[in-house]
């Protein structure tokens, strides 16, 4: 009788235990059982519990995470967001068609909405405010120059990558993570709609009582509507204040007044207005820095008494933070506030005359001196320079410091031999960027004797312009240190440019742009920033005795506070007839 007959015969059991018997796949009787079929099922269902999880953070991650930078902590996300609890049950309550369109939509929304929070977020690390959703755009490719100057090409670019595949990758992934959960909770439509029930309870509870783990951070979350909504009214702000704006641009109290009834108390003074970059009130406020800025500032005001120069000082509210510049440029010299580049663009559209369109009227020779500025500057045609020197024009041939411009030595030592010692007897009035303190704020200059400035090749043997890239990994502290340093060198550099080429019909004018990136100044910092104006004739201070500023270099806590858009009027109405 053969093998298979016998085995046909035998019973039920008896075949199975003949079946274990008999080897496998033409095998060895010895060789060992194949339970691949189980052991591949179980990596799936371990690789499936571990996607579901990371879907559910993800979509955790974008409801719950903050988007202002100095909330970003982890007990921020000790959350229960209700647009979550909202949407599991509309998926609960839809029918299958319905619920896969809503919850692409829902994911693609959401995905937006990741992306739109880590913009907010790195806009409130580096400009301590939101990103504008219609204006803040074109600060994408100021970002581009920034980081190639300070850090080069490559990185830049590499750094615009890394941006554009985290905006794609951000939405697609939300939206997989929606479609899978949304799966999810329809399989498991008892126990889910149980557990939502229960959130729902606790999140009323914790929105009655308050309940928070982080001060200003309610357990009961509803920040991504509030973000959104926020947002959304921020658009329509930017929509209706174009019209606003044109009305006040066309306000202009001397906008009619003839030459020969401006400044006249400054008739044949050269007049100087220098922006000094991050310049804040923080610099000689707070107690990280203000005990060695103060120095500075003190030991100059010493310095300048016995050169026969007086100073008042006292603070401006800027229209931006952490950077902008040219926003509080604008702010200044047009009497403008200026907060966005809504309204810078419309200012370079119109005729408003500036702080230098009136110099120039009343017969002033008017120059501009900007060595940060590498490629074309349309707004050189609104503010109508006689004569304009950018990076090119200044000639500079030492290493690059800082924001990649040259030392504020050298900008102050080639304007001075191309302008003030060349003048034929006609007045010039000047507007100077001293960048050297621009973040980075490393490598920072050394001052060197000012007959040896040259053309910018002595700096070559400055120790500190061949620091290495990898140092520019530095801590909180080290920036905090090298912004300090920076500011000293600026005001240093001021100081000893008075004290050198300072003469009777010197009148400098000097201030912040705006106050540092959060990193230095820390969260909830003011947008004030010093101004000061040094001269020898006394005169001159007379005729500012009413703005209540204070002696000396430095402005102290007490000083007065005006916003800089009131700068322009209240200067023409001081120094008018």
């Amino acid at each position: 009788m053969s093998l298979l007959t016998r085995v046909r015969r035998l019973p039920t059991q008896g075949r199975r235990a003949v079946r274990d018997d008999l080897p496998t796949g033409g095998g060895s009787a010895d060789a060992p059982d194949d339970d691949s079929g189980a052991a591949g099922r179980t990596r799936r269902s371990g690789w499936a519990g571990l996607t579901t999880v990371l879907a559910a953070l993800l979509v955790l991650l974008v409801l719950t995470a903050p988007y202002d930078f100095a909330r970003l902590t982890p007990a921020a996300f000790v959350r229960i967001p209700l647009e979550a609890l909202l949407l599991v049950a509309l998926l609960l309550a839809l029918p299958p068609r319905g619920r896969r369109a809503v919850a692409t939509l829902a994911g693609v929304a959401l995905g937006l909405l990741g992306v739109l929070k880590l913009l907010d977020l790195g806009f409130s690390a580096s400009l301590g405010r939101a990103f504008d959703l219609v204006l803040d755009w074109a600060l994408l490719d100021e970002a581009f120059g920034f980081v190639s100057e300070s850090y080069g090409r490559s990185g830049a670019i590499g750094a615009a990558v890394a941006l554009a595949l985290v905006a794609v990758a951000v939405p697609v992934l939300v939206t997989l993570s929606v479609l899978r959960l949304g799966r999810l909770v329809v399989r498991h439509h008892t126990g889910t709609t149980r557990f939502v029930a229960a959130l729902v309870v606790v999140w009323v509870v914790c929105a009655a009582f308050g309940v928070r783990v982080v001060p200003g951070v309610p357990v009961a979350d509803t920040s991504a509507t509030t973000l959104a909504n926020g947002h959304g009214f921020q658009v329509r702000l930017r929509l209706t204040d174009r019209k606003k704006f044109a009305a006040a641009i066309g306000a202009d109290p001397f906008r009619d007044t003839p030459g020969d009834q401006l400044l006249t108390a400054l008739r044949g003074k050269d007049v100087v207005i220098a922006f000094v970059e991050s310049y804040g009130r923080d610099a000689v406020e707070d107690p990280e820095f203000a005990p060695q800025v103060g120095a500075v500032l003190d030991d100059g005001t010493s310095r300048l008494r016995t050169a026969g120069f007086a100073a008042r000082s006292g603070f401006l509210t800027s229209p931006t933070f952490g950077g902008g510049s040219w926003l509080a440029h604008a702010t200044l010299l047009s009497g403008l506030w200026i907060d966005n580049d809504q309204r810078h663009r419309s200012l370079l559209a119109s005729d408003r005359m500036t702080l230098g369109g009136a110099f120039r009227r009343a017969d002033w020779q008017t120059v501009g001196v900007m060595p940060a500025v590498t490629r074309a500057w349309p707004e050189g045609a609104f503010y109508g320079y006689d004569r304009f020197y950018d990076a090119g024009a200044l000639a500079y041939r030492g290493p690059k410091f800082s924001f990649g411009t040259p030392p504020d030595q050298y900008t102050l030592s080639s304007w001075q031999r191309r302008e003030r010692a060349r003048r034929d007897g006609g007045a010039v009035m000047s507007e100077i960027a001293l960048v050297s303190s621009h973040s980075p704020w490393t490598p920072v200059p050394r001052l060197v004797d000012w007959a040896d400035v040259g053309d910018g090749a002595v700096f070559h043997d400055d120790a500190s312009a061949s620091r290495s890239k990898g140092e520019k990994r530095r801590s909180t502290s080290r920036i905090r240190a090298d912004y300090r340093k920076s500011i000293e060198y600026t005001l240093s550099t001021l100081i000893s440019y008075v004290e050198n080429y300072g003469d009777d019909d010197l009148v400098l004018v000097f201030l912040g742009d705006h106050q540092p990136a959060p990193v230095v100044t820390g969260d909830n910092a003011s947008r004030d920033v010093p101004v000061t104006i040094v001269t020898r004739d006394r005169a001159v201070l007379d005729r500012i005795s009413g703005w209540g500023w204070q002696d000396g270099l430095k402005p102290g806590p007490q000083a007065p506070v005006w916003r800089m858009d009131a700068f322009r009027d209240r200067f023409l109405t001081a120094f008018g007839p």
